[in-house]
């Protein structure tokens, strides 16, 4: 009798330990605290550089990340065009589509890319390395990721980061 009380007095204090540590952010609580930041990506390397913006965009850079909340910041990417990267990378990417039809199979070299649209080369790096689910196309929407130095988005009074 006496060992089945010890037992049930452990069980109690571990539960209240539990209860006492646990403390869950609420939707509207990650939202309150985001705001936007504006990064410029002239010289830095594609993939080193798509991985930290992922960070930031799903909110891992702050203290109070939960997977299931959206609670990262908007990042703005300024000279997009300016981006590098190693190795003989530039000769050898090369990005495939597919259009649904038969044979439709596109591919597109990282040159021909860079040319035409090197925003698309950042943001398809970024989208990768963003969890498969509704929520990172939540987040991925407040990536604005710009081909020169100029944007238009002073209205969201956006915090410039080196990274």
């Amino acid at each position: 009798m006496g060992s089945q009380i010890t037992i049930y007095r452990r069980i109690q204090r571990t539960m209240k330990k539990k209860e006492q540590n646990t403390r869950f952010l609420t939707a509207k609580e990650g939202k309150e605290s985001s705001q936007w930041l504006e990064i410029d990506a002239d010289g830095k390397v594609l993939g080193r550089f798509a991985s930290e913006i992922a960070k930031i965009l799903r909110g891992k850079h702050k203290p109070s990340f939960s997977p299931h909340i959206d609670s990262g910041d908007g990042v703005i990417i300024l000279n997009a065009e300016k981006i590098r990267v190693t190795g003989a990378k530039e000769a050898q990417k090369i990005y495939r589509y597919y259009t649904g039809a038969v044979g439709g199979l596109r591919e597109i070299p990282y040159r021909v890319m860079m040319e035409k649209k090197p925003e698309e080369i950042l943001r398809h790096a970024i989208k990768k390395m963003m969890p498969k689910n509704r929520l990172a196309n939540a987040q991925l929407k407040r990536l604005r990721i710009y081909k020169g130095g100029e944007h238009n988005m002073q209205a969201q009074k956006p915090i410039q980061v080196e990274i």
